[in-house]
């Protein structure tokens, strides 16, 4: 079903891609966007998780540099089943984490280094669980794909605004106005199919996550301090390539651009209250590693004693 649905994913985009070319150069450029798509969607398939992650820096961690991170998602992935992806870390002070890959085979999971020094070990290990549950729904080929291609189809509707929107093209031309309802309609739509395929998705991977850590709670108290730092802290990747927010556990972006009008995630209090409920289902207790997580392999400092199920 995921494939499915990452088929008629690229074939809407697709089609977004070859409009907004017919409209900047009439046939012509219709058929230049569908090549260009085309080879655009095959280069996505097998190399869009890697542009996501050198476009925030990410570096690749394994037992000898991050032995208690390395650990915890070995332990986490076993619980879901799943075989162990790559581990990065990204050196930037906001508190988040995605999973990205094609595949459970070819996947990865990321954090942020201010996540790791805000939340506690019992609370990472909630958001790693997420991410992996991610990775168990075939989530992550959906969400990459559409980083990579919704951010060049922002990047061709702003280009129109620059070339007069396809003015001596053989469609009689859009003039300026055409070009301004690219630069607006453009992101819009691609913003659109990321809003559609990003929320039930998120409550899913909320719900399989705490199946995978066995701590539901934990990942709730997590989604709130992520939350509310997010706003507080600026990730100014994240802010530049607005079209890969929707990967993230928590939206990254301020809202001062207004990026958060068609906002992809959920909002975090109903997470939250959804996760509360299926505690009480589970039976389950608060948690109880309250202390920061930072005393491991990217500080200073004796580790920690895990004390969650997860461990």
């Amino acid at each position: 079903m995921s494939y499915f649905r990452t088929a008629i994913l690229l074939a809407a985009m697709t089609a977004l891609f070859m409009g907004i070319g017919f409209l900047l150069g009439g046939q012509t450029g219709m058929v230049i966007a569908l090549v260009v798509a085309g080879g655009m969607n095959l280069w996505a398939y097998w190399n869009s998780d890697k542009a996501v992650l050198r476009m925030y820096g990410a570096r690749e961690v394994d037992p000898r540099s991050a032995p208690e991170l390395y650990d915890m998602v070995r332990k986490l992935a076993v619980n879901a089943g799943l075989p162990m992806p790559k581990v990065y870390i990204m050196e930037n002070p906001q508190p988040n984490a995605f999973a990205t890959g094609r595949n459970p085979e070819n996947a990865a999971v990321a954090v942020t280094t201010g996540l790791m020094n805000m939340v506690s070990k019992d609370e990472l290990a909630g958001v790693i669980a997420h991410e992996l549950a991610h990775i168990r729904h075939h989530d992550t080929l959906l969400m990459t794909i559409t980083a990579t291609i919704a951010g060049a189809i922002s990047m061709l509707a702003n280009f129109a605004m620059f070339t007069g929107g396809g003015r001596n093209n053989d469609n009689g031309g859009v003039g300026m106005i055409g070009g301004l309802a690219l630069m607006i309609l453009g992101p819009l739509a691609a913003g659109l199919v990321q809003m559609a395929i990003s929320r039930t998705r998120e409550y899913e991977a909320d719900k399989g996550g705490a199946e995978i850590s066995r701590q539901p709670l934990s990942l709730a108290t997590a989604l709130q301090k992520i939350s509310g730092a997010a706003h507080q802290i600026p990730n100014m990747a994240a802010e530049r390539n607005p079209a890969s927010a929707h990967l993230f556990i928590v939206n990254p972006l301020s809202g001062a651009r207004m990026d958060n009008l068609f906002s992809t995630h959920p909002n975090v209090e109903n997470r939250v209250a959804r996760l509360v409920e299926m505690s009480r289902t589970m039976g389950g207790v608060p948690a109880r590693d309250t202390e920061p997580m930072p005393a491991g392999p990217w500080s200073s400092g004796p580790a920690p004693t895990s004390r969650g199920p997860w461990g």
